[in-house]
């Protein structure tokens, strides 16, 4: 690895872009690589440009352009031979660099991603969140797409794809991960050591808000995909789980509480196995519990999403107002 190009999208983010950008300067020294810090500003009305150039980085300003189009910015002017994507309110641990630089050295792995933990002052249901995608035990999870809140990959892997699809409005990491898993990149999640989100979910409405966001992805990524039954598999549970909902209010309505008893019972069961799914390695039986209520909130806050897409109503994305 002779240099690597360190690109963070950014909004607003004064209150963590100078922990993240520290971080990721101590893992450069750390690692002993030549470095660049490419922040791509989206119009912030903040001091988040001005603390990032103070640190060293170059600012780009794009206002108004999407997730995906911010980063593919960064590539486009970044200098070095290998990419990291790392959001603006992510902290990296100290030997994030020297990981990737060990992952590439023994060729383990084309791309590579940490697991992302919420410090211990978020919320409940925001570290449950979180910690529904970290990996139970100690070895390295081998992946069909990574999150790009902290991903390192060679740059020839992302110009063979085409970068991330600016069309996407959210789910553009699923996106580019599948398409460079269908190119033969290897994809690999390392469990420890973790980066930490900082700017974790402070309040239910933050947290469902962000959650109808990102399930408004879902027509576009099929769309983009063409028939996936892998992709079409989570809208239809959506649905289900809104339609069990709304049998179960009009049986109730009708005076019929044995039926309403017998559709919330079948509407809880997605919910319960996906929480079985994530949660039961990690040997938690109150942990699952916990995703099996914030489960069943995101399925019918995903058939809302969906619903909208379907009338081109997309939801709002929650850190532009």
């Amino acid at each position: 690895m002779q240099r690597i190009s360190v690109i963070v999208p950014m909004y607003n983010e004064a209150r963590h872009i100078t922990r993240t950008l520290d971080s990721v300067i101590l893992a450069a020294r750390v690692a002993a690589v030549d470095y660049e810090l490419i922040v791509v500003d989206n119009g912030s009305t903040d001091q988040g440009p001005q603390r990032a150039r103070e640190l060293g980085a170059r600012v780009l300003s794009c206002p108004g352009i999407g997730i995906g189009a911010l980063r593919n910015r960064g590539a486009a002017v970044a200098t070095g031979d290998c990419l990291a994507f790392v959001d603006a309110d992510i902290e990296v641990p100290g030997n994030w660099l020297q990981l990737w630089r060990q992952v590439l050295a023994a060729n383990r792995a084309d791309v590579l991603a940490l697991d992302c933990a919420a410090p211990r002052c978020a919320p409940w249901f925001a570290r449950a969140w979180q910690r529904r995608s970290l990996t139970a035990g100690r070895q390295p999870r081998p992946r069909q797409w990574l999150p790009s809140a902290n991903l390192c990959l060679q740059r020839v892997w992302f110009e063979r794809v085409g970068g991330f699809d600016e069309r996407l409005r959210t789910g553009e990491d699923k996106d580019l991960g599948l398409r460079l898993h269908a190119a033969g990149a290897r994809q690999i999640s390392l469990p420890e050591p973790q980066v930490l989100h900082w700017g974790f979910e402070g309040s239910w409405g933050e947290w469902a808000g962000k959650e109808r966001w990102r399930q408004g992805s879902h027509g576009q990524l099929l769309k983009a995909a063409g028939f996936n039954s892998r992709l079409l598999r989570f809208p239809l549970l959506c649905l289900a789980c809104a339609l069990l909902s709304g049998a179960a209010l009009l049986a109730l309505v009708a005076g019929r509480p044995g039926a309403a008893a017998l559709c919330l019972l079948l509407g809880a069961l997605a919910p319960l196995l996906l929480a079985l799914r994530q949660g039961w390695r990690h040997r938690d039986p109150l942990f699952v519990l916990q995703l099996w209520l914030l489960h069943g909130v995101r399925l019918h806050l995903g058939a809302v999403a969906l619903v909208q897409g379907l009338f081109n109503r997309a939801a709002v994305r929650p850190d532009r107002g």
